[in-house]
């Protein structure tokens, strides 16, 4: 018989708060990506190119609480968030017949791994100081 791991604590403020600033990095992204491609910044248009992203930082999200036991609010937490995020969303793309060309895949890996490890890098040594 097995014996369960440790609960899982209940998500607090700091969770809410890591979610909240990775929908808004991967947003902010997708966001940037449709302006600097002249394409239009309709709430459709913007949708169809951040769900596969957004889908794929849900994933790396449930996949860190599952194996950790533990909300995705730290760096080493957010580096499965951050490639996550990004591989699934590539095959997303590839999947809905969306762009996945190798200068995208690479603009796309470090601007999020940038991003959303950047802010846990920062709170964490603030919550340090």
């Amino acid at each position: 018989m097995t014996r369960p791991g440790p609960a899982l604590p209940a998500p607090g403020t700091r969770a809410a708060v890591a979610l909240g600033l990775d929908v808004v990095i991967v947003a902010a992204f997708t966001l940037v990506g449709r302006r600097t491609h002249e394409e239009p910044l309709d709430p459709a248009g913007w949708w169809h190119t951040a769900w596969p992203f957004l889908v794929g930082l849900l994933i790396g999200w449930s996949l860190v609480v599952l194996a950790r036991r533990a909300w995705p609010t730290g760096t080493v937490e957010g580096i499965p968030v951050w490639t996550t995020t990004v591989i699934v969303g590539m095959v997303l793309r590839a999947l809905a017949g969306q762009g996945t060309a190798l200068p995208f895949v690479i603009v796309a890996t470090l601007v999020l791994g940038v991003t959303l490890l950047g802010w846990r890098l920062v709170a964490g040594r603030l919550a340090r100081a």
